[in-house]
């Protein structure tokens, strides 16, 4: 069964709605992540894309990564409760809700916008070329665990 496609702009308003229902106080259902840290982690998914502040994986943990990773990454069975992350998605200081909540918003917009045919073939930071179903599948499996972590 195919995940619904972030770059609907009906889905990803869907996802977006999500967001706008989070407040600094909700509680996460799993994990150690307060919601503030939850929303900087899966803001790290977009500055691999858009921004260029965290350091490419060496040939050696590239492979690695595609060997191993990539297809529970793309693929579309969801992430179990508590699953480990890498350790450039690790958050564990202290975030502004308001500033990470608004900053993921915009990153689900302009990916939206983008489009899929942006995405094909597109390089990704530790996968090697993705075509669009499975830059979809990362995208909206990761937003969607981490939303119903925190309930919405």
């Amino acid at each position: 069964m195919a995940l619904p496609s972030i770059f609907d702009k009906e889905v990803s308003n869907g996802i977006i709605s999500r967001i706008s229902q989070l407040q600094p106080t909700t509680a996460a259902k799993w994990g150690s992540m307060n919601v503030a840290q939850m929303l900087a982690h899966c803001n790290v998914t977009y500055e691999m894309i858009y921004e260029n502040k965290h350091p490419k994986p060496g040939a050696f943990a590239k492979i690695m990564l595609k060997a191993f990773v990539k297809k529970i990454v793309v693929n579309e069975t969801p992430y179990k409760h508590n699953s480990r992350t890498a350790p450039a998605f690790l958050v564990t200081d202290s975030r502004v809700f308001e500033a990470e909540k608004q900053r993921l918003v915009d990153h689900i917009a302009k990916t939206q916008q983008l489009g899929a045919s942006h995405f094909e073939g597109k390089e990704s930071h530790s996968f090697g070329a993705l075509n669009s179903t499975e830059w979809n599948n990362m995208f909206y499996k990761h937003l969607n665990h981490h939303l119903s972590q925190f309930g919405v």
